[in-house]
């Protein structure tokens, strides 16, 4: 018997109970899990007796480990990846053996999991999506590429998508996994973007805190920098300020392309170091409390003032500190990871600025761009040339670029997740009135 053909029957089986009596969540399959997720405990205690006691399973451990391998290895890409899936929504012996085996993003290079989305991405490759975009209903959609003509069919596995959302001193753009209803008070939301009038500032949020030692960015009403607990003040019911973006104002174009550099408070510069990883990494996407009292009543409620959020000395003080060489030696591997466009080179022939993009990006546009680590600066006091920056500085972390009208590639890779590298990449598509 095939493995798709142990997955089907295996569905046949569980398909003949009662919705009522088994009511799978397949929402919640990322609630659990040291680098995956999991289903949620069924509702009731009377059908997960049904299920632990069928013959799926009560499988001998090794034929399932056995069974579960060979169905990773030999469904490693989507559609056909989504049996891996279905194996973790058996039963709770199969959920712990999926946790054992299917391994991070970080690792495999492959997205399985819900929870795959806020993982770092892999090392040494770059995972490639792309994103569509709907001016009319002002919303976006990130998919995974299925194959190299994917974008030519704008054939992909869907990921994420956010809604932009215009206010009279910002811009929002609402992030969730959820195609179609798309709003922070459903329980598919996970984040969001928020910028400044101008579309020259933003700051990323995430529903979930990052690691404890992370050095967060002040509250609008803070006056501190780095942080070791995440305060009430910085982060309301759920709300969690992780990166600052910021484009360097060109009002009169005089300065070339677009200039932007991001603060990733939630990724220390040591991730970059041989060994190093990203703490905190979550083992959940969705927080295991209800969203119905999450920030969102501050985020959209009209009454509040988000000015002070992008005060232009409250970014200089956070780039500042991010970048700053009077640091002990003992704080520099806890400082934030900052990132920098890559700059483009003049194209005497074509009279343009010009970047590789490795084929993945194929009309010229201001949006396109390419990060890279910012090196980390030298001591001041320090008379000799700074050294060269190491490789994986000089490494594209995240790429961005116009393939059609409203087609655009996004490919990243560690130590940026799927939902870090989607928001950073919104924050391109905003109008900019003093950028260009």
């Amino acid at each position: 018997m095939s493995f798709r053909s142990i997955v089907r029957d295996m569905r046949d089986g569980f398909g003949s109970l009662s919705r009522r009596s088994f009511d799978v969540r397949l929402s919640g399959l990322h609630s659990r899990g040291k680098s995956q997720g999991s289903i949620n405990d069924l509702n009731d205690n009377h059908p997960s007796l049904i299920v632990q006691n069928s013959r799926w399973a009560n499988l001998p451990p090794e034929l399932l480990f056995d069974v579960i391998k060979r169905l990773e290895e030999s469904e490693s890409t989507w559609p056909a990846r989504k049996h891996v899936v279905a194996c973790a929504a058996v039963c709770r012996s199969w959920r712990s053996m999926c946790k054992e085996i299917v391994r991070t993003p970080e690792s495999c290079g492959k997205l399985t999991f819900p929870v795959s989305l806020k993982q770092p991405g892999p090392r040494d490759v770059t995972i490639q999506c792309f994103i569509k975009r709907d001016k009319s209903n002002l919303t976006y959609h990130l998919y995974l590429c299925l194959s190299p003509a994917a974008l030519l069919v704008e054939n992909g596995k869907f990921l994420l998508s956010a809604k932009r959302t215009r206010r009279t001193t910002c811009t929002e753009y609402v992030i969730s996994m959820e195609a179609e209803k798309i709003s922070s008070t459903s329980n598919t939301y996970i984040g969001k973007l928020r910028s400044n009038f101008l579309g020259t500032k933003f700051i990323i949020y995430d529903t979930q805190p990052p690691h404890s030692g992370a050095n967060m960015a002040p509250s609008g009403r803070s006056k501190r920098f780095y942080s070791k607990k995440v305060s009430p003040k910085v982060a309301p019911s759920g709300s969690y300020n992780i990166a600052h973006i910021a484009y360097e104002l060109n009002v009169l174009g005089t300065r070339g392309p677009r200039r932007m550099h991001c603060v990733m408070h939630s990724i220390p510069i040591s991730t970059l170091e041989p060994g190093g990883t990203v703490p905190g990494q979550p083992d959940h996407l969705l927080p295991p409390r209800s969203l119905e009292d999450s920030f969102r009543s501050m985020s959209f409620s009209k009454s509040l003032d988000h000015s002070t959020e992008f005060s232009s000395s409250r970014f200089s003080e956070i780039m500042g500190a991010a970048i700053s060489a009077n640091v002990p030696d003992s704080e520099k591997s806890k400082m934030p990871l900052v990132l920098k466009n890559k700059s483009p080179r003049w194209h005497e022939q074509l009279q343009c600025w010009c970047l590789n993009f490795r084929g993945r990006v194929t009309i010229a546009s201001v949006k396109n761009f390419q990060l890279i680590a910012a090196p980390p600066a030298a001591a001041a006091t320090s008379q000799a040339a700074p050294p060269p920056p190491p490789p994986e500085h000089d490494k594209v972390i995240l790429q961005f670029g116009k393939v059609g009208k409203d087609m655009f590639t996004m490919d990243y890779r560690y130590p940026l997740s799927a939902f870090q590298a989607f928001a950073i990449c919104l924050s391109s598509f905003d109008t900019k009135l003093a950028c260009e």
